[in-house]
C-alpha cells in the first residue's frame, strides 16, 4: 500500500514534487488530530505547487469506528470541514487510495480528491452519528457528485455501497489489484492535468450546478481567455491572443 510519510507531529513530511506528497488518514485518530493532519499536507503542497501531487491512503474504517465524529464541539466540526475544503480547493492533483471500508473522515476526503482509487475490498460507509446519518459536507459532496435524487436515496434508505455501486455512481474511478501500481499509473496520467489550471477548472465544476448561464459566461470566458494565452504562449507567438476578442459579440 502506499507508504505513510509523516513527520512525528503529524504534518505532512518533505518529499520530492515528482513523486508526490504522502500521507496516511488514520479515521480512528481525534478530529483535531485529523485536521492538523489535512492542514499539514495542505501546507506542503502550497510550498511545493504543481506538479507535485498529493496521495493519501485512507485507513480502513473499522465497524466499531463508523460512528462519527461522536460528541465534539461544532468549532472543531467548522475547522475539520475547512481543512477538508482546503484540499478540495488546492492548486495540486489530489489522489485517494481506499483499499477497505470507507467511513466517516475518510469518506470526507475521498469525496474532496480528484481521482480516486479503491480495491475489491472497499465499501462505502455512509456517515452516521450514533446511528443518525451525520448532515456534514459530505451530503453536500454526494447532492454535488451523484444528484438530488440518488442522494436522497442514500441519506433515507441507504447505509452502505458496494464496490459495484461505487463505481457506477462515479464515486470511484477505479478498482486496483495492485494499489501502488495504480498510484503510480494515475500520477503519470494526472502529470499533465496537475500543471494546468487545476483550481480554476475545479471551482468552474462545483458552481455548475448553482450558476445560470449569464452568471457562468464570465468566468468561463476568462477560463477560456487563460487557456488561449497559455497556447500562444506554447506557440510561441507574441502580441494579443485571440481571446482578446471576448466582448459583448
Amino acid at each position: 500500500m502506499v507508504k505513510n510519510d509523516l513527520a512525528s507531529n503529524g504534518s505532512a513530511a518533505p518529499a520530492n514534487a515528482a513523486d508526490g506528497l504522502r500521507v496516511r488518514l488514520d479515521g480512528s485518530l481525534p478530529l483535531a488530530e485529523l485536521t492538523a493532519l489535512l492542514n499539514g499536507l495542505c501546507d506542503r503542497a502550497q510550498e511545493c505547487g504543481p506538479p507535485a501531487i498529493a496521495v493519501l491512503t485512507l485507513a480502513v474504517t473499522r465497524p466499531e469506528d463508523r460512528s462519527w465524529p461522536g460528541r465534539v464541539a461544532i468549532r472543531d466540526v467548522n475547522r475539520w470541514e475547512k481543512a477538508v475544503h482546503r484540499l478540495e480547493k488546492q492548486d495540486n492533483v489530489t489522489i485517494a487510495v481506499a483499499p477497505g471500508m470507507c467511513g466517516g473522515p475518510a469518506l470526507d476526503v475521498l469525496l474532496a480528491t480528484d481521482y480516486r482509487i479503491a480495491t475489491a475490498q472497499t465499501r462505502i460507509l455512509l456517515p452516521v452519528n450514533d446511528g443518525q446519518f451525520w448532515p456534514g459536507m459530505a451530503l453536500h459532496r454526494l447532492v454535488h457528485q451523484v444528484g438530488i435524487a440518488r442522494a436522497r436515496q442514500l441519506v433515507m434508505w441507504g447505509h452502505e455501497l458496494s464496490l459495484a455501486q461505487a463505481l457506477d455512481l462515479g464515486l470511484v474511478d477505479e478498482c486496483a489489484d495492485n494499489a501502488d501500481a495504480a498510484v503510480a499509473a494515475a500520477m503519470v496520467l494526472l502529470g499533465r492535468i496537475a500543471q494546468s489550471d487545476l483550481a480554476v477548472r475545479r471551482r468552474l465544476l462545483l458552481e455548475a450546478p448553482q450558476a445560470g448561464f449569464d452568471e457562468a459566461l464570465g468566468v468561463h470566458l476568462a477560463a477560456c481567455d487563460r487557456e488561449l494565452r497559455r497556447l500562444d504562449r506554447v506557440a510561441g507567438l507574441d502580441g494579443d491572443s485571440p481571446a482578446e476578442a471576448i466582448d459583448g459579440d
